[in-house]
């Protein structure tokens, strides 16, 4: 069934917030001061952003094809395997769906916020940045882990036994993100994705938080840029030695 511009664009945005919502969620959830989770630990935030993609991928999938993800849309288009007229549309939708789902989990953690004191740990529940303070760590991290996200998630979804049974592939793309967030997260976070980075920045720049600190304007375009990069060369490789098979 194919359904219209509008119906894939809704499914676009509503499923980048609950990528938001579960993923940046469970870090305040961690970070904050007070709840009921503070220092839950990694695998905590691991598991609420490899549900946060599972989720919107098994409710969307079938509708937009539950990009989510600036980085995988511009990737696909780039190597023949979107159309270009859609892109454009489908950034603008993941991009408001991010600011959507951030202000979510700014609005349901409002008290903590108020509460905590330290501005890294306010930070963290908004955007990523290089434990190290590397910004090239913090660029190659980036690519790798998007390169290695985009290639997984076009295996699963489009091969053949994805094809004919998308819930399984579905389930599968969001261990894949839950790994990647336990195994190379370690550095930066990890963003994977521009939308998920550059509106919760946005956010934090204009909030009224205190003890907020710095949005880091300096080194926003790295979680912008290198996840497109990395989606590009991951979506190539798919297509380069994969394709024939879709």
């Amino acid at each position: 069934m194919e359904y219209s511009l509008m119906t894939k664009l809704a499914a676009e945005f509503i499923g980048t917030a609950i990528l938001m919502i579960f993923g940046n969620g469970s870090v305040a959830n961690v970070e904050l001061k007070n709840t009921k989770g503070h220092h839950a630990g990694w695998l905590n935030i691991a598991m609420g952003y490899g549900f946060g993609v599972m989720f919107p991928v098994l409710m969307f999938g079938g509708i937009s094809g539950a990009h989510i993800n600036p980085a995988m849309t511009l990737a696909q288009a780039v190597n023949g395997m979107f159309p270009w007229n859609d892109v454009l549309p489908y950034i603008v939708a993941q991009l408001l769906g991010a600011a959507a789902g951030q202000l979510v989990v700014y609005v349901t953690y409002l008290p903590h916020y108020r509460e905590t004191e330290e501005a890294d740990a306010i930070f963290a529940s908004f955007s990523t940045t290089d434990a190290e303070g590397s910004r090239f760590n913090y660029f190659v991290n980036e690519f790798f882990g998007t390169l290695v996200l985009v290639l997984g998630a076009l295996c699963c979804l489009l091969m053949p036994w994805g094809a004919k049974d998308a819930a399984a592939a579905s389930i599968v793309v969001g261990f894949i993100v839950w790994g990647l967030v336990t195994s190379l997260g370690g550095p930066t976070g990890p963003g994977l994705n521009p939308a998920r980075d550059l509106m919760p920045r946005l956010l934090h720049a204009i909030l009224p938080i205190p003890n907020k600190g710095s949005s880091r304007w300096g080194e926003a375009w790295i979680p912008v840029v290198a996840p497109i990069a990395g989606a590009i060369v991951g979506a190539f490789i798919f297509k380069i030695f994969f394709g024939a098979l879709v």
